[in-house]
């Protein structure tokens, strides 16, 4: 039996896309145990998933990558440009990483394995609707695997890539990538709100990067995050 986790008193709205009935009601099952997420529309293909979310406006979407009609990454996509304020969370299995890889420029919040601890679940939603990415090590592992090309040349890429941030925009760095919200880096660094922002935005500018998401697979690749 899956306990209750966590009360919020505003439920995090939450749409579920999935074309396997059995995973759907697995997904809301262990969502619907936290008082504090509310599944607020389920869909079944892609099409539906992006007409729901434009119908419900929920907090999240959480989106299996492969669906009939339409699939995850054309769904996420579609999203991002009619629901920019829907943090978007994808599915998916092992055996998808070369998905995981293409759907890193898609503006996603982050990547839930489907085989993961129903509490990882849980935390990736809610640091998705507080704009945290989560990224969880495994799949940080294996889509720097799939990248390939000398793991040492690419770690020095990718540490000298972030030679022109500064100790401080370092270091909200690795907290961005360890799947911290701007709030719980504020408290974590005693700075207030407002900076942390700043400085993430100011990383992203000099990296050329589009998302939280980028930024935490740099970091990962640098070697400046841990990987438990």
């Amino acid at each position: 039996m899956i306990e209750a986790v966590g009360t919020s008193p505003v439920p995090v709205r939450v749409l579920l896309a999935d074309d396997e009935t059995m995973m759907r009601a697995g997904v809301r099952a262990i969502l619907s145990a936290d008082t504090g997420i509310e599944v607020v529309a389920e869909a079944d293909d892609g099409r539906q998933a992006v007409e729901l979310a434009l119908r419900h406006r929920p907090d999240v979407a959480l989106l299996d990558i492969r669906m009939p009609r339409l699939d995850g990454l054309a769904a996420a996509e579609e999203l991002r440009r009619a629901a920019p304020r829907t943090a978007i969370v994808m599915l998916t299995t092992f055996s998808e990483d070369e998905y995981v890889e293409r759907a890193l420029g898609a503006g996603v919040s982050g990547f839930l394995l489907k085989s993961g601890d129903p509490r990882e679940l849980i935390a990736g939603v809610r640091a998705a609707v507080q704009g945290a990415a989560c990224l969880s090590p495994e799949i940080a592992r294996r889509v720097l695997d799939r990248l390939g090309g000398g793991r040492m040349s690419r770690a020095a890429e990718a540490r000298a890539a972030l030679e022109p941030l500064t100790g401080r925009e370092r270091e909200v760095v690795a907290l961005v990538a360890a799947g911290l919200s701007n709030a719980e880096i504020a408290a974590e660094l005693h700075v207030v709100e407002g900076t942390v922002k700043a400085h993430v935005s100011a990383a992203l500018g000099r990296l050329g990067l589009r998302n939280r998401v980028q930024l935490a697979i740099l970091a990962y690749e640098a070697g400046i995050v841990e990987q438990d």
